[in-house]
């Protein structure tokens, strides 16, 4: 909860900035799998991971919850660092579509996600996912829905 008290009060873009500096903790999520935010600006963010073999299924390659996991996050914190202070989020719904595997010697990944339309009260992100040969491994597009206080 230490990380989602330091959202309250600044805006998203502020927030994710603060995370990038080290300065807020990343969501325990992105701890528990080793997830990195690298960059934010505006409408964009693009997080990192290493492949290592706890993310693994059973046939040796990453899991696909591993990859659902960074395209949501991508596109929920490429909206929330759009969003001014006191507006809060959630996703609604995410579409994944797998394109390639990714296992031991894929290299370093990069998911990077962008808001392709921000509402009043909904928004639209796409996430692309990359290996370490920078070739498209993952795509997903997510609605997510906006809670604005009364005004």
């Amino acid at each position: 909860m230490v990380t989602a008290a330091a959202a309250e009060g600044v805006d998203g873009l502020t927030f994710l900035r603060r995370v990038v500096a080290g300065e807020v903790a990343l969501a325990p999520i992105g701890s528990t799998l080793g997830m990195s935010l690298l960059e934010v600006e505006e409408g964009r963010v693009v997080f990192g991971l290493e492949p290592a073999e706890f993310h693994f299924n059973p046939i040796g390659s990453v899991h696909g919850g591993v990859y659902a996991t960074m395209l949501d996050s991508a596109t929920g914190c490429a909206v929330h660092s759009a969003l001014p202070a006191g507006v809060r989020y959630t996703s609604l719904d995410l579409s994944v579509k797998f394109l390639r595997g990714l296992g031991e010697k894929s290299g370093p990944v990069r998911c990077e996600g962008l808001v392709v339309h921000l509402g009043g009260r909904t928004a639209l992100a796409e996430a692309r996912l990359y290996d370490g040969q920078d070739r498209l491994c993952a795509h997903a597009t997510s609605s997510c829905m906006i809670f604005r206080p009364p005004t």
